[in-house]
């Protein structure tokens, strides 16, 4: 079995052609080489090896020419060709050696730069060690003083042979301890003498004046010096190195703990169950914005704090939850709005809104300050239209050791006179609202009464009467008893604590001090003076005007928490009835009017509006550059055309010059308007082509009717903030100066749009004209023919000033647009033959369209006869026969147009469709807050239905878990 292996090399013509063959016999172990030279056929042939090798291997035959075979070389080229592959292996071999110096060179120089940057910075050592040049200086100044010794003192030739025999011993010790010396500086980095010649000339100069014993101490004392430094070297680096580690051990302690933190607040906020209180709070404030058509009420039990402004009624609730969390005022309103305070017992004494995450801890003053800032701003934040008391119910939640659980809701005090200050409501609105919260059955009344005061001057008992005549729910305080001691009579006292003083009736009767009228106490502080007062009192020691459970804060807040929930466990279960037939009613009505829609909330169905007004905005940019051209295009010439007609066209068809007046007509117009159009007109061509995508998604099957007044709302706002970017103004002007230099019609296509567009916008012109005539001269003779109608007065006069209008036109084709004062007087004279009296204005109101019509015919005229003449205009230009200056001023018209049109189009879809999609994600973030705007927007009976029922499958829920819960506790 044979392989041939055949690389040829073709020359040029005439030049040799070479083979070079590689034969591998599969029963022979030779390789033969066979180099063929044949010339191109010049009629010379030769062979060269190929018989040879036949000779040599008769047992095969190459394939090639049989005539005259291949040629092989000689054997001793055989051991040539084995000597050079011996050779090219070697050399291969010393590349491969090399190579692999090169990548060993670079891995260890990488090496010793990584070890090299492991190093400690030693940089600061060379402000504390002397550098060289220092060295050298002190060099050269111990060879100066060797120099002066040496000149000034005569020393004895035996001596100075003792000296030199001396200085060769010194100069062998030296050279050993110097060795010592550099390599121990070379190891500590330190350059300490220049150079080894240095010290020994040194030393020559010692032995000149300075003995063996100074220079070896100098040596010495040099070598402690650098043994102190590597000491404080070293220590240095220790200490740095205790630092670090310990900073990475705090580093490793306070992660362990900031997991240890996430872990228990993921944990504690996973497994600690609400408080009973707590539930109960949830459940009044979804109660709080409880609104519904139906009879049933919120009649769960609270405590409703009332009283006479100024009567202490707050100062009672704060006494009750421990703290002063509310501002403070002299005889100023301070309570604009019910605040319900849920009390809880609990580790901690804080406070907290149901808003907000924030806790204040109401043993530090300078939270509680912040606390009451809070409050009063909550309250004056919900006081609006010029009101001084608000509906609006401020809820927090108080926590602390000893706090007996309740929820107590702090109304405004009832006043009797109203200042200046006050809306003229707020008397009414304040009976109103505390007759609202005492007319709930189950509500227990906290009634304060002043005790300083006489108690017939009390506005509060009345209205307590007449909600709870029984006072089945009533608790009555008496505050301020520390102040009535030395005033009030101690039968009259006890007259009001037994019940026999007032016609109303109450559960219990409690007397309490609230203050040492100090604004600075801490309740603490209170409380302990209202101890003592009750422990000495004469006025409630002497003839037992009262029991000593009747006194004290501290026995009113444990009567009110058990009055609270004995009212509690009495009531809810009737309530959870009222509210669960309530939704049974709700979803039936739901099925009944909406079989095939799912209950969706507004907060749901705003999310819902909002993703389909993103997608129609998302929409805009599938829009085709075609159809944004057309709509730009229109909108552009619908904006521009009146100024081309009125201030270009017109009075450069009345100037001699045209295109002088043409050009420098356009020149102002681009400096100036032309660009702000341009935007103006971009604008609005955005803002109908959104609408219109709005539009058509009314027209598709998913369309749900009750949002399109959302929709449009939120259109109309993004429209009214949008503004295009300034700089598009500057570009505009420099693309429309450039693009009106232009003022040669190209070629034929050109030409003829230019013509269709001058007769469309001529025709367009004429129509509008035409309108304006026929409301001035009245209706033509067939159509008061056919329709009955008949001409008035005035367009009779009209009629007959037209005539004569005409007639000067007739004798001037080409007339100017204005009449002189002896045409308006012929013509004036001409209607009075007729007895038709006109003023020269009336005259001059009917010439202008007359006139434009007679001017727009001949335009349009001059448009046609321009069709066919653009082969003519190539040739003679503006010297044209026909006049074609219409045609070139509105092909100008036209391409600056296209290209403005183009420059908003890429505008539109790269910068301000972005621009509107952010702007409306913008209104629709603040339409999102703001719930009466919500309210507005998202109305009807379906959104109206569906809230009432979610809240109230809220409540439900909320009371079934309340009731479950309560129901273990006991």
């Amino acid at each position: 079995m044979l392989r041939i292996y055949q690389n040829s090399y073709r020359r040029t013509a005439k030049k040799a052609v070479v083979y070079s063959t590689k034969v591998v016999c599969c029963n022979h172990s030779t390789l033969c080489n066979i180099t063929a030279s044949n010339y191109q056929r010049t009629g010379r042939g030769g062979s060269y090896g190929g018989q040879q090798h036949q000779r040599q291997h008769p047992e095969f035959l190459l394939a090639g020419n049989p005539a005259r075979g291949w040629s092989l070389p000689p054997p001793s080229r055989g051991y040539g060709m084995l000597v050079v592959r011996i050779i090219r292996g070697a050399l291969k071999l010393r590349y491969i050696v090399l190579g692999g110096a090169i990548g060993g060179g670079v891995s260890l120089s990488k090496k010793y730069e990584d070890w090299k940057d492991g190093l400690p910075d030693l940089k600061w050592l060379e402000d504390a060690m002397p550098q060289g040049e220092r060295w050298s200086q002190f060099s050269r100044n111990l060879l100066e003083v060797g120099s002066v010794v040496k000149n000034a003192i005569d020393i004895d030739p035996k001596l100075k042979q003792l000296g030199e025999d001396k200085l060769t011993e010194w100069r062998s010790w030296f050279d050993s301890r110097l060795d010592d010396a550099i390599e121990a500086a070379d190891i500590q980095g330190t350059q300490i003498i220049d150079t080894k010649e240095d010290l020994k000339a040194k030393t020559t100069v010692a032995a000149l004046g300075i003995s063996a014993d100074e220079s070896r101490k100098k040596y010495d004392k040099l070598q402690g010096q650098v043994e102190t430094l590597q000491t404080e070297i070293m220590n240095v680096q220790i200490k740095y190195q205790k630092e670090l580690e310990k900073m990475e051990k705090e580093n490793r302690e306070l992660r362990q703990q900031y997991l240890i933190l996430k872990t228990n607040r993921k944990t504690s906020a996973k497994k600690i169950k609400k408080s009973l209180i707590d539930m109960y709070s949830e459940v009044l404030d979804e109660l709080s914005g409880y609104d519904t058509g139906y009879t049933m009420a919120d009649h769960l039990p609270r405590v409703v704090v009332v009283g006479d402004q100024s009567s202490g009624k707050t100062s009672v609730l704060e006494s009750i939850a421990k703290a002063r969390i509310f501002p403070r005022g002299s005889g100023e309103m301070m309570t604009r709005a019910p605040v319900k305070v849920t009390l809880a017992e609990g580790p901690y004494h804080v406070a907290q809104f149901r808003d907000s995450d924030r806790e204040y801890d109401l043993t530090k003053e300078a939270e509680l300050a912040e606390l009451r800032r809070e409050v009063e701003f909550r309250m004056r934040a919900s006081v609006r239209g010029g009101k001084t008391v608000s509906n609006e119910v401020i809820s927090m939640t108080v926590k602390g050791p000893g706090l007996q659980r309740m929820v107590l809701v702090d109304l405004p005090g009832i006043i009797s006179t109203m200042t200046v200050d006050m809306a003229s409501d707020t008397k009414d609105s304040i009976h109103q609202m505390t007759k609202h919260y005492m007319s709930n059955p189950n509500a227990i009344i906290l009634c304060i009464q002043d005790g300083s005061v006489d108690a017939e001057r009390s506005n509060v008992t009345d209205l307590v009467m007449q909600c709870d005549p029984l006072g089945r729910r009533t608790i009555f305080v008496l505050t301020k008893v520390d102040l009535a001691e030395e005033l009030a009579d101690p039968e009259r006292i006890r007259k009001i604590l037994s019940g026999k003083l007032f016609p109303m009736k109450a559960l219990g009767y409690y007397a309490v001090v609230t203050g040492r009228g100090r604004k600075d106490d801490s309740i603490d502080a209170i409380r302990q003076y209202e101890e003592e007062f009750f422990k000495n009192s004469k006025l409630f020691h002497r003839r037992g005007v009262i029991m000593p459970h009747q006194v004290t804060s501290r026995n009113l807040s444990l009567a009110v928490s058990d009055r609270f929930w004995k009212m509690v466990r009495e009531t809810i279960e009737q309530q959870a009835d009222a509210f669960k037939a309530t939704r049974f009613n709700l979803e039936t009505e739901w099925k009944n009017n909406f079989p095939r829609l799912r209950e969706s909330g507004r907060d749901e169905l705003f999310d819902k509006a909002k993703g389909e007004i993103l997608d129609e905005v998302i929409n805009l940019s599938q829009i085709s550059a075609k159809k944004w051209d057309d709509a730009l295009t229109s909108k552009l010439w619908e904006k521009l055309s009146n100024y081309v007609f009125e201030n270009i066209y017109l009075p450069a068809a009345q100037s001699d010059s045209f295109n002088t007046m043409v050009d420098i007509k356009l020149r102002q117009w681009t400096e100036q308007a032309l660009p702000a159009k341009s935007v103006e007109a971009g604008w609005e061509a955005l803002q109908q082509e959104f609408i219109h995508l709005m539009e058509r998604s009314k027209k598709t099957v998913e369309h749900d009717g009750i949002f399109d007044q959302l929709k449009a709302a939120v259109v109309d706002e993004a429209i009214r903030r949008h503004t295009w970017e300034d700089k598009a103004i500057d570009m505009l002007r420099v693309i429309q100066l450039n693009t009106l230099e232009d003022r040669f019609v190209h070629d034929k296509a050109e030409w003829d749009k230019a013509v269709k567009f001058l007769e469309d916008s001529v025709n367009s012109k004429l129509v509008q004209t035409e309108e304006t005539l026929a409301q001035m001269l009245g209706p033509g003779r067939v159509k008061r023919l056919t329709h009955w109608q008949y001409l008035s007065q005035d367009q009779e006069k009209r009629r007959n000033v037209k005539g004569e209008l005409d007639k000067i036109l007739k004798n001037d084709a080409k007339h100017l647009p204005t009449l002189s004062y002896d045409e308006l007087t012929t013509v004036r004279k001409n209607l009075q033959r007729d007895n038709v009296e006109v003023d020269t204005d009336y005259i001059r109101q009917t010439w202008f369209p007359v006139y434009r019509k007679y001017f727009l015919q001949q335009a349009l005229q001059r448009a046609k006869d321009c069709r066919k003449a653009y082969y003519l205009y190539t040739q003679q230009g503006a010297e044209c026969e026909v006049s074609c200056n219409d045609v070139v001023l509105f092909w100008r018209i036209q391409k600056v147009i296209k290209v403005t049109g183009n420059a908003l189009r890429q505008q539109v879809i790269n910068r301000e469709a972005r621009r509107l999609d952010k702007e409306i994600k913008a209104v629709l973030d603040e339409f999102g807050d703001d719930e009466e705007k919500k309210s507005h927007l998202l109305t009807g009976k379906r959104v109206l239905l569906a809230e009432e029922l979610i809240k109230v499958r809220q409540i439900q829920e909320k009371l079934e878990e309340f009731i479950n819960s309560l129901n273990q506790e006991k």
